[in-house]
């Protein structure tokens, strides 16, 4: 297993396993954006304009990891990933990258992840209805501060 910087070219690849996992993971959140789309925001915006990582297995991305500086913007691992410390190995690569301090947002509805966070030092410091993200889907927002 290797964590690199995604290229131009496996923005597809990313695209895909960020749809499987979300389809897996968050099955009553309504996906705001086709498949089209989603291609589209990960070619054009996500891998060439922030921070991109994919996890590979032989030739096979199995998980993506999005930095927009201080911001986890995206972690989805492929279904099949979860639970094997792949999504551990991300978060330490994110701590390295912004060791002053990390925020993400994710949805009110996925315990899972939630329970992943706080796990990993996160705190919860807000929730919203989900009024401004594109799901209109409550959320919650974490930060994590390195121990002082």
């Amino acid at each position: 297993m290797v964590l690199r910087r995604a290229a131009a070219t496996g923005a597809g690849a990313a695209a895909d396993v960020w749809l499987r996992s979300y389809a897996a993971a968050l099955p009553s959140v309504r996906c705001a954006h086709d498949e089209p789309d989603v291609h589209d925001w990960f070619a054009r915006v996500l891998v060439p304009r922030y921070e991109t990582w994919v996890a590979v297995t032989g030739n096979t991305v199995v998980g993506v990891l999005v930095l927009k500086g201080k911001e986890l913007k995206q972690l989805y691992l492929e279904p099949e990933w979860r639970g094997r410390g792949l999504g551990d190995r991300f978060m330490s690569l994110a701590k390295q990258q912004h060791p002053d301090g990390l925020s993400l947002w994710t949805f009110q509805v996925n315990s899972p992840a939630q329970r992943f966070y706080q796990r990993h030092g996160f705190t919860e410091v807000e929730r919203t209805d989900g009024r401004h993200n594109d799901e209109q889907e409550p959320d919650v927002r974490y930060v994590w501060k390195p121990p002082t």
